[in-house]
């Protein structure tokens, strides 16, 4: 896939909790990603949570440190609550953990069930039913949720690539 092929657009949205963590963490990471593709004119990153405890701040300042020793700048997200019409907006809604996909299920329009998916189903090399939340924890817990995202967004870019641009 070249850089001036622009297929039809795509947008897949990160969601946590209370998007201060890991959805934006997620929404850096990927956007650094398509970004280093050449795909940022087509594949739009965005996210949000499901709870509105933190709307308009942003990204809790350890989710941001730790990013930027991996060379992702999130100071420029802003958190905001998942909303229905984000269902029919985005391609590909990735939740990171159980409580998460059981909010956003109950707020998901049936019709629209199908984009709903936990990130970590994209992962290639760890094994983990969710991202966990490291909110409450060390710097430990803060890498490893970017040890897991790294590795499920390069899963998600593999399956935009079979799904959305060899079709």
């Amino acid at each position: 896939m070249t850089n001036d092929l622009h297929p039809l657009p795509y947008a897949v949205l990160m969601v946590c909790m209370g998007n201060i963590c890991r959805s934006p963490t997620a929404h850096g990471v990927l956007r650094d990603m398509v970004h280093a593709r050449g795909w940022s004119a087509w594949l739009r990153v965005d996210s949000c949570g499901t709870h509105a405890y933190h709307v308009g701040e942003a990204p809790d300042r350890r989710s941001q440190k730790h990013a930027l020793q991996r060379g992702y700048d999130l100071s420029d997200l802003r958190a905001r609550q998942l909303t229905r019409e984000d269902f029919e907006q985005h391609d590909l809604v990735l939740v990171m953990d159980h409580e998460n996909l059981a909010r956003a299920q109950a707020l998901c329009p049936p019709t629209q069930r199908h984009k709903l998916h936990r990130l970590t189903e994209f992962c290639r090399e760890m094994r983990s039913a969710v991202v966990p939340d490291p909110y409450y924890g060390g710097d430990q817990g803060f890498e490893h949720v970017l040890d897991l995202i790294e590795d499920a967004c390069q899963g998600v870019l593999s399956h935009v690539h079979k799904e959305h641009l060899t079709r």
